[in-house]
């Protein structure tokens, strides 16, 4: 404490668990603004994942479809979940493995960049299902 009140500087504990504690000799105000400055490159290397959505119909068209699948493998390699759900109407409720195997074959054709996460399931009207980035 002495020495650093002869320097005019203050007396900063760096690691204050390690047994001796851990103290540096420098000016308390350029320490804080380098500790923030470590922070804010800590906070722009980060991802934050979101959970996309992406709508079908059971009797989707394929041109529809790889347009799904083209943006299903878009938001899988930004490192986003992706969330897609069949939308049943009216009798098409009837025929559940019509979603069922688009959702097999959305899973099969993205297999490369994603994991299943939750397998198809039925959630009232709609099956969805969720898929993880690697």
């Amino acid at each position: 404490m002495a020495l650093a009140r002869e320097k005019g500087l203050d007396l900063i504990e760096v690691a204050p668990t390690a047994v001796p504690p851990v103290c540096k000799i420098m000016d308390y105000g350029k320490y804080k603004y380098e500790q923030g400055k470590r922070e804010r490159e800590a906070r722009k290397k980060q991802h934050i994942t979101e959970v996309k959505g992406i709508r079908l119909k059971p009797d989707t068209n394929e041109h529809d479809f790889q347009f799904k699948l083209k943006h299903i493998l878009r938001f899988l390699k930004q490192g986003d979940k992706v969330k897609i759900t069949v939308i049943f109407r009216s009798r098409e409720i009837t025929h559940p493995e019509f979603a069922r195997r688009a959702l097999d074959r959305l899973a099969e054709e993205t297999s490369e960049l994603a994991v299943v996460e939750k397998h198809p399931g039925m959630e009232g009207r709609t099956m969805t299902m969720i898929l993880n980035p690697k």
